[in-house]
């Protein structure tokens, strides 16, 4: 069994090690994502939590506000603000996260603060710097070729 590990992890190094020394660096699409030398390039994370608000509202108003929450998240995707957003699985407190295309952690607050779920209390956020791969910035588009629904 050991032996079958090994030869698997082998053979996934190999493959990426083969990948990594055929591809190319291209000059044009690290300016038009923004990455620094190494390929990355600074984002702001929200961490999104259930807010104290939630109870306030009856189960109609919080449909309301989801549905303004979703409108609010694909108008910042198609700014090119939002680089990615989603839910976490199960009931926690922690909801989800929007990774954001900013400098600041102000210029990601004034954007959270555009989100009805945020205005009406039924989502808080926390916002943390981060430093990551510029490719996340074509997202979007792998997005759109690989749903068959927009949300």
């Amino acid at each position: 069994m050991k032996k079958l590990l090994f030869i698997l992890i082998i053979s996934l190094y190999g493959s990426s090690y083969s990948h990594a020394q055929t591809a190319k660096y291209d000059e044009a699409l690290a300016s038009e994502v923004g990455a620094d030398e190494y390929g990355m390039k600074k984002y702001v994370i929200a961490f999104l939590y259930r807010g104290d608000r939630v109870q306030d509202y009856t189960e109609e108003q919080r449909t309301e506000i989801q549905a303004g929450h979703m409108a609010n998240i694909n108008r910042l995707a198609k700014e090119g603000k939002m680089v990615m957003a989603g839910p976490f699985f199960g009931n926690e407190e922690l909801r989800g996260l929007f990774f954001f295309a900013v400098e600041s952690l102000e210029e990601a607050e004034e954007l959270t603060a555009s989100d009805p779920a945020i205005k009406a209390g039924v989502l808080k956020m926390d916002l943390k710097e981060w430093y990551g791969s510029a490719a996340l910035m074509m997202m979007g588009d792998l997005h759109s070729k690989v749903a068959k629904v927009e949300i």
